[in-house]
C-alpha cells in the first residue's frame, strides 16, 4: 500500500503505548479523560493536525492522525497528560500509513487486547470518532476507516469464536475473589465506583457468588442509587466511605480517578480486607500493602487468571486474520478509488465541455438537429468512457500513478484536491 495523503505533507500516524511494555502506573501518567481529550483535540485543530482520534482505555493510550511527522501527535499527548517525552519514548510505538491502519484493526478487534477477544474497546473506538467529529476534526478517510474496523469486529464476533469464555476484567474479578475468598456469600462486599467495570463486575459477583450483602458508594449518588435500585443493593454516600470500608471484608475499587481514592490512612480494618483494584490510573495506593490483614490486587494480576479461555480463544486468531485482510482489502480499493477521483471528475468535466461545445456546433450547423437526444446520446457516451478509465485504474496490475498522469497529460486536465 502506498502513501495515504490528505494534504501534500501529511502522512497518516498511530503513535501510544500499551500493556505490552507499560506497567499500570506508567499508563495511568499517560491516560487521557474527557476535558484532557476534548482540549487535545482543539489542540490538534488549531496546529493544523488534518484530522485525530484520541483512545484511552485502562490497557493503552493512542492518537491517530494526519501529520507532517509523528513528533507532533506525540508532543500533543505529553502536553495534555502527566508522561513526559522521555517516558513515552521508552516504551512506546509509532506506525505510519498501512501499519498504523493495521494496527487499529488489530486494537479494535480485540487481536492486540491485554484479554484476546476482548471487544469493549471498539466501543471506544466509536466514542473516540464522535468527539473528534464533534470538533470538525474527522474526514472521510477516519470515518471509513473506523467504520471499516467496526464492520471487522462484528464480523469476527459473527463469525469467530475469538470471544468466547468469559474473559473480562469483571469475570476475572469474580474468579480471583470465588478461588481465593472462604465463604464468598456470607462476606460484606464494598463496591466503590458504578461505571461499567464496577456494574459488571457486581452483577457477575451476584450471579456467580449469590451474595447480595454489596454496597454501593459512588461520588455521584445518583448513578449509584440508579444501579443498585435495579438489584436491590444498599447505596451509601461518598462521605461514608471510610466507615463502609472499616466495616466490609472485600473492597472492590473501579473509579476513573487520575490519582488514588484509597489510601493507607483510610484502612483501619482488624479484620482481613481483600482490595480489588480495577482502574487505571491505579485508584488504591500501593502503600496500602504495608497494612497487616491487607491483600491488594490489581487488574494486571488479575487479567492473568483466564489463561484456559485464552487457549480456547487463540484457535481462532487465523479465521479473524482473514476477516481482517477481506475488510482491509474493501478499504484500500476505497482509498485507490478516492485517489483517482479528482481526475476522473476532471476528465468527465473536460468531455462535457467538449460535448456542450459540438451540439453548440452541430445546433447551429445544422436545421433539424435534435440537441436534446444529442444530450442524452453524449451524456451515455461520457459516462462509459469515465467508466471504463475507472475500472482500468484499479486493477490491481495497473500502475495507478503513471495511468493519472498519462490521462493528465492526453486530455490536459488539472483535478482539484479532494
Amino acid at each position: 500500500m502506498k502513501q495515504y495523503h490528505i494534504s501534500r505533507h501529511s502522512s497518516f500516524y498511530g503513535i501510544g503505548l500499551s500493556y505490552k511494555k507499560a506497567d499500570a502506573n506508567l499508563r495511568g501518567k499517560f491516560s487521557l479523560d474527557i476535558s484532557n481529550t476534548e482540549a487535545l483535540i482543539l489542540a490538534a485543530k488549531a496546529e493544523g493536525i488534518e484530522g485525530v482520534l484520541a483512545i484511552t482505555t485502562c490497557n493503552r493510550t493512542e492518537l491517530y492522525g494526519f501529520a507532517q511527522h509523528p513528533f507532533q501527535l506525540i508532543k500533543l499527548l505529553c502536553e495534555y497528560t502527566e508522561g513526559s517525552v522521555e517516558e513515552f519514548q521508552e516504551v512506546a510505538y509509532i506506525f505510519k500509513n498501512h501499519d498504523a491502519i493495521s494496527h487499529l484493526f488489530r486494537v479494535g478487534t480485540g487481536l492486540d487486547s491485554q484479554i484476546l477477544g476482548d471487544f469493549e474497546i471498539i466501543s471506544q473506538i466509536k466514542q473516540s470518532f464522535h468527539r473528534s467529529k464533534k470538533h470538525q476534526m474527522t474526514n472521510p478517510f477516519l470515518e471509513r476507516l473506523c467504520n471499516s474496523v467496526l464492520q471487522a469486529s462484528k464480523r469476527i464476533k459473527n463469525e469467530t469464536e475469538l470471544s468466547s469464555g468469559a474473559t473480562s476484567v469483571a469475570f476475572a474479578s469474580v474468579k480471583y475473589i470465588l478461588d481465593t475468598i472462604p465463604e464468598i456469600e456470607e462476606k460484606d462486599i464494598l463496591l466503590f465506583g458504578t461505571g461499567k467495570i464496577g456494574r459488571n463486575t457486581c452483577e457477575n459477583l451476584i450471579k456467580h457468588t449469590g451474595n447480595h450483602h454489596i454496597t454501593l458508594i459512588n461520588r455521584t449518588k445518583e448513578k449509584a442509587e440508579k444501579f443498585g435500585g435495579k438489584l436491590q443493593l444498599a447505596v451509601k454516600d461518598f462521605g461514608d466511605l471510610q466507615s463502609e470500608i472499616r466495616r466490609c471484608d472485600v473492597l472492590v475499587v473501579a473509579t476513573g480517578a487520575q490519582f488514588p481514592t484509597i489510601t493507607k490512612t483510610m484502612i483501619h480494618n482488624k479484620k482481613p480486607l481483600w482490595i480489588l483494584d480495577l482502574s487505571i490510573p491505579k485508584n488504591v495506593d500501593d502503600d496500602v500493602k504495608e497494612l497487616e490483614n491487607v491483600v491488594l490486587v490489581h487488574l494486571d494480576e488479575l487479567s492473568q487468571l483466564t489463561t484456559e479461555a485464552i487457549a480456547k480463544r487463540r484457535r481462532h486468531i487465523p479465521k479473524a486474520e482473514q476477516i481482517i485482510e477481506t475488510v482491509k482489502a474493501d478499504f484500500s480499493g476505497w482509498l485507490e478509488t478516492r485517489k483517482f477521483a479528482p481526475v476522473i471528475k476532471a476528465l468527465k468535466k473536460k468531455l462535457k465541455t467538449m460535448k456542450e461545445e459540438e451540439i453548440d456546433f452541430h445546433s447551429r450547423k445544422l436545421q433539424d438537429f435534435n440537441s436534446q437526444q444529442a444530450e442524452m446520446v453524449s451524456e451515455r457516451i461520457i459516462q462509459k468512457i469515465t467508466k471504463q478509465f475507472a475500472n482500468h485504474l484499479k486493477q490491481s496490475e495497473v500502475d495507478a500513478e503513471e495511468s493519472l498522469l498519462l490521462i493528465q497529460k492526453v486530455f490536459q486536465l488539472e483535478p482539484e484536491a479532494e
